[in-house]
């Protein structure tokens, strides 16, 4: 069964902290990115998410979403925890950035779309 709690790395060596979901299924934590697309300092950002009732099959759905600290900008996964036959964690994920533009005219290049493969750390 797979649980979201726990320290997890990308293929791009971010790390991100999960805490325990609470019984509603919400749980926050930490992101401490290793890319970006701003020359300020990277600090570590609060996220927030949520994880739907665990399936019979222990691969949850979720979703949660970072607020970045060094730059006006905010990013959502939404993904699925998937149990290989060894028990090896992963979070496959799906996200959205919306970055800061200075007008409406702009809003075409705001959004980047990606995906991320998490793997469990401890």
């Amino acid at each position: 069964q797979c649980d979201l709690q726990g320290l997890w790395r990308n293929e791009l060596g971010s790390n991100m902290t999960l805490s325990a979901r609470d019984t509603a299924g919400t749980f926050s934590g930490s992101y401490h990115t290793a890319v970006t697309a701003t020359n300020k300092q990277i600090l570590v950002s609060p996220l927030r998410g949520a994880q739907q009732h665990p399936s019979t099959k222990g691969q949850p759905t979720f979703g949660f979403t970072v607020q970045w600290q060094f730059t006006d900008s905010i990013t959502t996964f939404v993904g699925q925890c998937f149990v290989d036959r060894r028990g090896k964690e992963t979070l496959e994920t799906t996200w959205l950035l919306r970055e800061d533009v200075p007008s409406r005219r702009d809003a075409w290049k705001a959004t980047r779309v990606g995906t991320s493969i998490f793997t469990r750390i401890k």
